[in-house]
């Protein structure tokens, strides 16, 4: 019987679990109908969701229906803005409510989401992009029976959400990310308390004016909800923004025209410790063991209405007096803290708020820094006065405070300066309405980065006018080289407050100048391990970022060097002027002296384009030719052969095309431009040249050594990572050469030399058939063309001649020589034979076979003369 039971149990059992597992799919339809329905029937906006499901197991005996990728976004006039966007979204309810009919409203019992964005937007007209409920009178009169979903919610949560509030009118905008909140409550009843959880991160503008910066804030409370008078009142709550405490008292109401505030604030308790509290984390430490004196209140009130025209009146005081505080394991402390800063608004009308910091001072030994600073009329126009004055040992804040340094600070700060100016006169440059004045130095500032590289300041003095920041002295050292510059920089509070260019004019000047001293490394650190491993690791480098020109830079930097180290080069009587505006750095007269002459150049770097590119004129004016084309890597590739060359050149330059864009290094592939040079009392070295030796291997005639290059003028011009060198003359002697071709930065070479070679440079042979001739026959022998063919590369040239054109060449001169000759001898002995009554056909048969057998001679004189010329026989 009881086998019977547990049979019957285990198949109802089955039953049971297989149905949980079936009615999803048959209900799966009818839940997307429902769900678009109500929807549809509900907004103004373009709806999407990827999918509608259901689930019978996640809060059984409730069923889930769950929808993904939810997205609403608006209609004119915010077409094509997001308004809501979830990535998931849960509906909690009875399963009863599958099973109502199609009239009949869903009663969701609970609500989750993640991944979610809200996205409200005020535009300039103060048009909401929210109301998208429809406005057909026929819904409004619909029964709250008749709507196909009704909220009797008992519990929410949002993980991971994304809200937005900008208003275009007033230049608010408020961003709250990582936003995780939940509240359990019974709905169902009119007058309820919601136990609520929330973490969240803030930050807010104003009029492009930054207030708050990803300010941690947590938040637990118990809010009593009058629903039927959408009242919420605080009850118990604990509320942190970063680590400073504090608990509210009050309500806020939903009126119909605007939100009711009453509202008081406070910190629980009085410590110092509630000031080290709201810094940051990023910027923080544990505060425990922090030993402190003196107090930290923070108290406040906001009551009144928020409206589209109105804000609630509310009085913000911060204030500390005499206080101190000292990080354990740190040797110093920070003493006489004063604060007194109060943040009003008396009218409820937003531009009338203001913010008084009365007086901020503190110690560390005996250095004691001020400040003072007020702001008014904060949406309209804000003005700014305030001042600062004292003196900071930077080596001692990383001693008093746990900044997070991979290095220690070193250097003393000194500040009087006071500053009084409205955000307007910024924005329209009305520099007679700025006013600064005062100076503020920094010396023996020692700085290293993570890199290793160290920067030394020993003087920084910048004085503070109406229109200007002049920078009075800098001098500084770091690695190799030493630079001071002074000058003048303009527009600063604009580039500051309002992303406007920053203008400035220098000067620069150094002994000694090493590039690689400014330039980042991209060599990930190193990290030893243990020595039982004995293994290395390294640390993961970060990509490296594409180098940009500042868009915001409009500066003038006229610069001299004694001496400039780049790369492997050594640059002396550096001088020129550097400009850098609109994304670009155009460099004008800019000289130097190097490989014993001069070096101009004139042109400029744009960032500005997806591919950085650059055009460049260069002037080389008697410069030693070896030096620069083995040690310039650019010349290099462009001319590799004339790293052989002894002598001067002078020579212009052309050059465009693209930059690598992490480097700015040239994209060999895409340079154009041309190049026109002249020799001066140049020798060859041909040793050093594969191509040449290789070349006078294969020509006897040429001694490479006495080749004579002086005042020699080429032109080149590239294109697409290749070089066309036009035809030019060389002589050699009484020898000629044209020389022309291609070769590519890949070293590839097509060129072809011809030769105009004299028959007394066809060897011994040659000279003594000459010998045999008469003076005038000798004369009449034409110079033999030879032409030889370079290909492959500079490193493994191949070498070849029209040898079979030199022979017939060298062949038809003899042979018509010799023509001529037997046609003057036949001739002259037909006229014999005729005179002595002999037949003619015999002489003229006789003259016709040695005729036959001269040429045969002279072809294979030719022939062995010619292939005596070069060592390859072919």
């Amino acid at each position: 019987m009881l086998k019977k039971v547990l049979k019957i149990s285990a198949i109802v059992l089955v039953v049971f679990i297989a149905a949980l597992f079936a009615i999803p799919y048959f209900f799966k339809d009818q839940i997307k109908a429902k769900i678009a329905e109500a929807i549809n029937e509900s907004v103004d906006a373009k709806v999407s969701f990827n999918d509608a499901d259901l689930s019978l197991f996640k809060n059984f005996p409730n069923a889930t229906v769950g929808i993904e990728k939810l997205v609403i976004i608006n209609k004119a006039p915010f077409e094509g803005d997001t308004l809501v966007s979830l990535g998931e979204l849960n509906l909690k309810m009875s399963i009863k409510e599958l099973f109502k009919g199609k009239d009949e409203p869903l009663n969701i019992q609970g609500i989750s989401s993640t991944n979610g964005l809200i996205n409200i937007i005020f535009n300039k007209d103060g048009v909401g992009n929210f109301d998208i409920a429809l406005k057909d009178k026929k819904e409004e009169t619909k029964t709250e029976e008749s709507k196909p979903l009704s909220l009797k919610i008992q519990n929410y949560k949002i993980e991971n959400f994304t809200f937005r509030y900008i208003d275009q009118g007033s230049k608010i905008k408020m961003v709250i990310d990582s936003l995780n909140h939940e509240g359990t409550g019974d709905f169902t009843n009119s007058v309820l308390d919601l136990n609520t959880k929330t973490t969240a991160n803030v930050s807010l503008d104003m009029d492009k004016m930054n207030y708050m910066k990803n300010v941690k804030l947590t938040l637990d409370a118990v809010l009593g909800i009058d629903l039927e008078k959408s009242k919420y009142t605080f009850k118990e709550n604990k509320a942190l923004i970063n680590q400073l405490p504090l608990e509210f008292d009050g309500f806020i109401q939903m009126a119909e025209k605007a939100q009711i505030y009453d509202l008081k604030f406070k910190t629980p308790t009085s410590s110092f410790t509630n000031f080290l509290g709201l810094i940051p984390s990023a910027y923080s430490s544990s505060l425990a063991g922090v030993k402190t004196t003196g107090d930290f209140t923070v108290n406040g009130f906001a009551k009144g209405e928020l409206t589209d025209t109105t804000v609630p009146k509310f009085n913000i005081a911060i204030a500390s007096n005499n206080s101190s505080f000292q990080y354990p394991n740190l040797p110093k402390s920070v003493q006489n803290i004063v604060i007194d800063t109060k943040i009003i608004n008396e009218t409820g009308i937003l531009n009338d708020t203001y913010v008084n910091l009365d007086k901020l001072t503190f110690r560390i030994d005996q250095d004691v820094f001020s400040a003072k600073a007020n702001i008014k009329n904060i949406t309209v126009n804000p003005i700014i006065d305030a001042a600062l004055k004292g003196t900071i040992n930077l080596a001692n804040l990383s001693k008093a405070y746990p900044i997070k340094l991979d290095k220690p600070l070193a250097g003393i700060l000194k500040a009087d300066v006071t500053t009084n100016f409205d955000m307007a006169s910024v924005e329209k440059s009305q520099y007679q309405n700025i006013k600064n004045a005062g100076t503020m130095s920094l010396s023996g500032f020692k700085y290293t980065d993570e890199n290793n590289k160290s920067m030394n300041i020993s003087t920084a003095l910048v004085q503070f006018n109406t229109s200007t920041i002049n920078l009075k002295q800098f001098d500084a050292t770091t690695g190799k080289s030493d630079i001071s510059i002074n000058g003048i920089l303009e527009n600063f509070y604009g580039f500051m407050f309002k992303k406007q260019e920053l203008r400035g004019n220098f000067n620069m000047s150094s002994n000694q100048l090493a590039v690689d001293d400014f330039m980042t490394s991209g060599e990930p650190a190193k990290t030893q391990t243990n020595t039982e491993s004995k293994s290395e690791t390294k640390t993961q480098a970060k990509p490296a970022e594409a180098m940009k020109i500042p868009a915001f830079l409009n500066c003038t930097l006229n610069a001299k060097a004694t001496t400039v180290l780049y790369d492997n080069l050594k640059l002396k009587d550096v001088s020129g002027k550097l400009i850098i505006k609109d994304e670009k750095a155009t460099l004008e007269n800019f000289k130097t002296s190097i490989f014993g002459g001069t070096i101009g150049l004139t042109g400029a770097v744009s960032t500005k384009e997806k591919v950085p590119t650059f055009d460049v004129n260069l002037g080389f004016n008697q410069v030693d030719i070896a030096q620069t084309f083995t040690q310039l890597d650019m010349m290099k590739k462009i001319a590799p052969i004339a790293g052989i060359i002894n002598g001067k050149l002078n020579s212009t330059i052309k050059l465009n095309g693209n930059l690598d864009a992490k480097e700015l290094t040239p994209d060999l592939k895409s340079i154009s431009g041309d190049l026109l040079g002249q020799l001066l009392s140049t020798t060859v070295n041909p040793k050093n040249s594969t191509l040449l030796n290789s070349l006078s291997s294969n020509a006897k005639f040429l001694d490479l050594n006495k080749l004579n290059l002086n005042d020699l003028k080429m032109a080149l011009t590239f294109d697409d990572g290749k070089v066309n060198v036009k035809p030019f003359d060389i002589k050699y002697q009484d020898i000629k050469a044209t020389i022309g071709g291609t070769h590519g930065f890949d070293q590839t070479m097509n060129y072809n030399i011809k030769f105009d070679v004299p028959a007394k440079y066809l060897g011994t042979e040659a000279n003594n058939l000459i010998a045999k001739l008469s003076p005038a026959d000798a004369a009449k022998l034409d110079n033999i063309p030879i032409t030889a063919m370079m290909t492959g590369n500079f490193s493994n040239p191949k070498i070849s001649t029209d040898m079979k054109a030199a022979v017939t060449n060298l062949t038809t001169q003899l042979v018509n020589q010799q023509k001529e000759k037997l046609t003057q001898k036949g001739t002259s002995a037909l006229t014999d034979l005729i005179n002595k009554n002999t037949k003619a056909k015999d002489t003229t048969q006789a003259a016709k076979t040695e005729k036959e057998q001269k040429t045969q001679e002279a072809t294979k004189k030719a022939s062995d003369l010619i292939n005596g010329l070069f060592k390859k026989k072919n």
